[in-house]
């Protein structure tokens, strides 16, 4: 043992530096800091991207939803107007065929979709957190007829 040290005193005269290979307490918190931004970055990106998908999603359901007119009111009094039971059915199938987590619910006018999905995390796992949960909504609406140009 005496003589490692020796060798390292011997060493430190020559590069004339006495540095023992201590890291600082500052490097090291300087690290975790970078990799917990570069963290949020990368998984804060993926959950943007998941609430992307989330909310095309809850749009597709709800203008699967929307489709379904109640026939009888429509044909009798021309009326364009939702069946509540069907259209939400119509959407929450749309959701189950496609094997995605939501809920769907209507009335005469609005078909409205929530979806939520849970993204792992890549970095973030570093500190404890697994994973990022978001949530999307969308609404569709039975329209009848031209309701003005395309723009």
């Amino acid at each position: 043992m005496r003589r490692l040290e020796a060798v390292r005193h011997r060493l430190a005269r020559r590069t004339g530096s006495a540095d023992r290979g201590h890291v600082t307490a500052f490097v090291i918190l300087l690290v975790l800091a970078a990799l917990l931004v570069a963290g949020l970055v990368l998984d804060g990106g993926l959950a943007l991207s998941a609430k992307a998908e989330a909310l095309d999603t809850a749009q597709e359901a709800a203008r699967a939803g929307a489709q379904q007119l109640d026939l009888n009111l429509y044909r009798t009094q021309g009326i364009a107007q939702l069946d509540p039971a069907k259209a939400a059915a119509a959407a929450q199938a749309w959701l189950n065929s496609n094997g995605i987590d939501g809920q769907a619910t209507a009335t005469t006018t609005t078909v409205t979709v929530t979806v939520t999905r849970t993204t792992r995390t890549q970095l973030l796992q570093l500190v404890g957190i697994r994973q990022l949960h978001v949530s999307a909504s969308a609404s569709a609406t039975a329209v009848q007829g031209v309701t003005g140009p395309n723009r």
